[in-house]
C-alpha cells in the first residue's frame, strides 16, 4: 500500500502568534499574523496563496474573510468542523486540492481565543449553549469536557496494566524539561513527579491538574505546496512522506460496543500510515504526539506500535522520549507546557526539528549552530533529525497521523 504520493509535497512555511492567555484580540487578527509568519517564512507573497484550510469548533474565523485581508484571490478553500487531529488530516487534503489541480498553495490555520473566549472544557461561554444532539446524552449528567469524556478509556487502561499517576506524571515531567526551553512555551519551569500528583484532582484516578493541557490563545499556519515548487523557495523543503486520517475505531462514536474501550484510533491509523511510508517504527527519530492530557500520550503510543499495550508507562520511564534519548516527544513541550493549539505547534516543531532550525535559547540557532546542551535554558535542537511523526488524537475514537521527513 505504499503511496504513490510520498516525498511529492512539501511543507515550506510555518508561522504563529505569541502563545497568550488574554490576546485582547479578534482570531481574524491572529490568523492574519500567522499567516503572514508562515508566508515570510516560505520567500512567498500573499498574493501567491490560492487555496486554504481550517479547523474550528465554531470559536474561528472564516478563510473567505481572510482572503479579503490578504489581498488573496483563493481558487480552493474549505473550513472544516473539528479539534485535534485535523491538523495531519487537513494536510492530506491540501495534497488531495493541489494534486487534483484545485490550487497550487495552500494556507492550513488554525485560529482560537481558547483561553479568553470559547474554552474548550466545560466553563466559559460554550457552558452556557443549548444542550442538544449527543449532549443531550451527557451534559445532563455533569459530563462537559474532553478530560472526563476521554478518561473512561484510560481508566480502563489503568485498571488492566497498573498504570499510576506516577507513570502519567513522568510524562508532564518530560514535556516541561523540553519547554524550559523554549523561550515561546506558556509554562517553561521544570515539573518533578511529585509536582503532578499533588496538583488538584480533575477526574479521578486518572488526571491531576497538572496532567492536563494549557488552554491557550493563538493562532498557527501551515503552508502546503508541491516538492517540485518548494525546491525555488526559502527554506530547506520538509517532505511528506505519508499522511492518514482522521481515522475511527469500528463504530465511531459508540466504540466502546466495539472491542475494547481502551483500544484508541492509532491501533488501525497506524498500520495504514507506515504502509504508506514504506518505513518502521525504528526509522522515527522525533515524535510529536498529541498531549491533550498525560494518558492520550501513553495510549498513543502503545496504539501506534512504539511499545507493546499495557507497556505505554515503561516506554515513557525509560526516558526514550527525552532530549538527548533516542526518540524525543514533544520537543516544544507540547500542549502540556509550550500551548494548546489543537496540534498544529506540534507540527510546526517537527518540521523545525527537520530543518535544523529550532528557535531554543542557543546563540546562533536562526543560522542551524545549536550547543546540543539539553539542560534548563539552553538546547532542544535533536541531532541528526531525518524522519518524524506526528500522531493526531480527537478523542479515543478518532485520530490522524503524519510522517516527515528532510
Amino acid at each position: 500500500m505504499e503511496s504513490a504520493l510520498k516525498d511529492k509535497y512539501s511543507i515550506v512555511g510555518i508561522g504563529e502568534t505569541d502563545y497568550t492567555r488574554g490576546s485582547g484580540r479578534s482570531t481574524r487578527a491572529l490568523a492574519i499574523e500567522a499567516i503572514r509568519n508562515a508566508v515570510t517564512d516560505a520567500g512567498l507573497k500573499m498574493q501567491d496563496i490560492d487555496g486554504m484550510l481550517s479547523y474550528h469548533g465554531g470559536d474561528s474565523v472564516n478563510s473567505s474573510t481572510l482572503a479579503y485581508d490578504m489581498g488573496a484571490q483563493l481558487n480552493f478553500y474549505m473550513d472544516c468542523s473539528g479539534g485535534g487531529s485535523s491538523t495531519e488530516a487537513l494536510i492530506g487534503l491540501a495534497i488531495g486540492a493541489i494534486e487534483a489541480g484545485m490550487c497550487e498553495t495552500v494556507a492550513i490555520f488554525r485560529s482560537m481565543n481558547g483561553y479568553s473566549q470559547v474554552r474548550i472544557g466545560g466553563t466559559g461561554s460554550r457552558a452556557s449553549t443549548p444542550v442538544s444532539g449527543p449532549g443531550l446524552m451527557t451534559r445532563p449528567y455533569g459530563l462537559a469536557s474532553a478530560v472526563q469524556s476521554f478518561a473512561f478509556s484510560f481508566t480502563r487502561h489503568m485498571m488492566e496494566y497498573g498504570v499510576t499517576s506516577e507513570d502519567l506524571a513522568r510524562v508532564k515531567v518530560a514535556h516541561s524539561n523540553h519547554a524550559s526551553n523554549n523561550p515561546k512555551a506558556l509554562m517553561k519551569q521544570r515539573v518533578t513527579v511529585d509536582d503532578v500528583v499533588n496538583s488538584r484532582w480533575i477526574v479521578r484516578p486518572c488526571a491531576h491538574l497538572l496532567d492536563c493541557c494549557l488552554e491557550t490563545d493563538n493562532a498557527t499556519c501551515i503552508i502546503v505546496t508541491s516538492a517540485e515548487r518548494a525546491k525555488d523557495l526559502k527554506q530547506q523543503p520538509v517532505y511528506i512522506r505519508a499522511v492518514q486520517g482522521r481515522g475511527t475505531k469500528p463504530g465511531g462514536d459508540f466504540h466502546y460496543q466495539h472491542g475494547p474501550i481502551s483500544r484508541v484510533a492509532g491501533h488501525y491509523v497506524g498500520p495504514r500510515i507506515f504502509d504508506l511510508a514504506d518505513l518502521s517504527h525504528d526509522d522515527i527519530d522525533v515524535t510529536g504526539c498529541y498531549d491533550a492530557f498525560t494518558y492520550t500520550v501513553v495510549l498513543q503510543f502503545e496504539a501506534y506500535g512504539f511499545c507493546e499495550e499495557g507497556e505505554g508507562k515503561d516506554y515513557i520511564k525509560s526516558g526514550i522520549v527525552n532530549l538527548g534519548d533516542k526518540r524525543p516527544n514533544n520537543t516544544s513541550g507540547g500542549h502540556l507546557c509550550e500551548a494548546y493549539t489543537h496540534g498544529m505547534n506540534m507540527v510546526i516543531e517537527n518540521t523545525r526539528q527537520l530543518r535544523g532550525m529550532v528557535d531554543d535559547y542557543c546563540p546562533d540557532w536562526q543560522n542551524g549552530n545549536h550547543t546540543y546542551d539539553y539542560s534548563e535554558g539552553g538546547c532542544r535542537q535533536v541531532r541528526n533529525v531525518n524522519t518524524t511523526m506526528n500522531m493526531g488524537w480527537a478523542s479515543p475514537a478518532t485520530g490522524s497521523a503524519l510522517i516527515l521527513r528532510r
